[in-house]
């Protein structure tokens, strides 16, 4: 069956477009026509389905609770495992159906889950193994957004020490362990501190492959003292960079760190509103890109859920660490949040839409600019998915009441 849309304007080839008609044939686009008539028309500016890159879905739960004192990353962590030990696959997927929806209406198409509560709070396996992932799965279908759920392998506390509270049920063991149970698929290792290097072998050849990187200086101080190499060579000399591999944060990096990620086409998913929220610090994104690895977006922790918000902040950050404006493009920045897809033959049919009469959007253009540099999730009013309409104006209410009662029933 054939659908058509016609997109009052739209952003084609690299330049936004006035009445672009799209016929969409098995959830991909078999016609994309600039100038056309006919179709059901979406008003406003329509561009490809931006991507969060890096979710940990149950970390919703902490959004507004974890502001509320001063403290440190470690000291929010501790929150983060308190709600990491509460939750049942139940729980879990109700929190993750609603957490999902949120991100649908934010403008994304797909999402990358970094999964690693994998097991009963205590350690021991659930009857189904895979009993947390599959909630994951079946809240994602059910939110209608695509999904890379990245089983995560977290077997130590730090360098080699043993998991200790709930990282108990992050954890089967040791990497061969791990292995066995995920099966084949992407994939993620926690970090060079939760996975030790003895058993790194495990991933090479595996992608999509997934890390967390030197979101810390002290994650980096004791990968030094303990391996003599700062996370990222480390990842080097096992084989584990590349175009399939993604390292998430990379915030603290050498010189030598950005040099081994762009030579070897390493992809970094950059976590803007994270960054901030935790005071992680601003990481050399522009610095990386013009190294040669692709800048990709993600919502992290949760604590905002608008990728609109997240690529401008890749402009802000840069100026607010340089004193100097103009370090990304909107063209360069919608590239990122689409992570390279486009609307064109052959492509997803994943659309979102842009409302350019809105009080943010208005008189700013209906353009690029306006994308990146005024709008937020708030001027969504339509999202398409593999050609079917998963979010339109007007569903808001009822995403707010769905994330109300999941976070009542995780937290308690």
């Amino acid at each position: 069956m054939t659908t058509v849309y016609l997109l009052e304007r739209a952003w084609v080839d690299g330049a936004v477009r006035d009445d672009v008609l799209v016929e969409i044939d098995g959830g991909v686009l078999t016609r994309v026509e600039p100038g056309g008539t006919g179709g059901t028309r979406f008003a406003g500016l329509t561009l490809p389905g931006m991507v969060d890159d890096h979710s940990h879905a149950f970390h919703r739960a902490l959004r507004g609770r974890t502001q509320r004192e001063r403290g440190t990353f470690w000291t929010w962590r501790e929150q983060m495992y308190a709600v990491a030990g509460r939750l049942t696959p139940e729980t879990y997927g109700a929190l993750a159906r609603a957490a999902y929806r949120e991100t649908v209406a934010s403008g994304c198409t797909a999402v990358s889950e970094f999964h690693y509560l994998h097991h009963r709070p205590d350690g021991s396996a659930y009857a189904d193994p895979l009993a947390m992932r599959d909630a994951l799965e079946q809240a994602a279908a059910e939110a209608g957004i695509r999904l890379t759920l990245l089983d995560t392998c977290y077997v130590s506390s730090g360098f080699g020490a043993p998991v200790e509270g709930v990282q108990r049920r992050f954890s089967d063991g040791d990497a061969t362990r791990w292995a066995e149970r995920a099966g084949p698929g992407p994939a993620a290792i926690h970090s060079v501190r939760a996975v030790p290097r003895e058993q790194l072998a495990t991933f090479r050849g595996r992608a999509p492959l997934h890390v967390h990187l030197s979101e810390q200086p002290a994650e980096n101080a004791a990968c030094v003292a303990a391996h003599g190499v700062t996370p990222t060579r480390l990842l080097h000399e096992e084989g584990l960079l590349g175009p399939g591999t993604t390292v998430v944060h990379a915030t603290h990096l050498t010189d030598d760190d950005v040099a081994l990620l762009g030579e070897s086409r390493t992809r970094v998913c950059i976590t803007p509103t994270t960054e901030r929220d935790l005071a992680d610090g601003i990481g050399p994104a522009r610095r990386l890109h013009e190294a040669g690895c692709r800048i990709t977006i993600g919502s992290d922790s949760h604590a905002v859920v608008d990728p609109w918000e997240e690529l401008r902040a890749l402009e802000m950050h840069e100026r607010l660490a340089t004193g100097e404006r103009g370090h990304w493009s909107a063209a360069e920045l919608l590239d990122v949040g689409a992570a390279g897809a486009r609307i064109a033959v052959g492509e997803p049919a994943d659309l979102v839409t842009l409302d350019t009469r809105s009080p943010r959007t208005a008189g700013t253009g209906a353009d690029e600019h306006t994308a990146v540099f005024a709008a937020t999730a708030a001027d969504v009013t339509r999202v398409v998915v593999g050609g079917e309409t998963v979010y339109e104006t007007g569903d808001d209410a009822g995403i707010g009441a769905e994330l109300e009662e999941a976070l009542c029933r995780a937290l308690g």
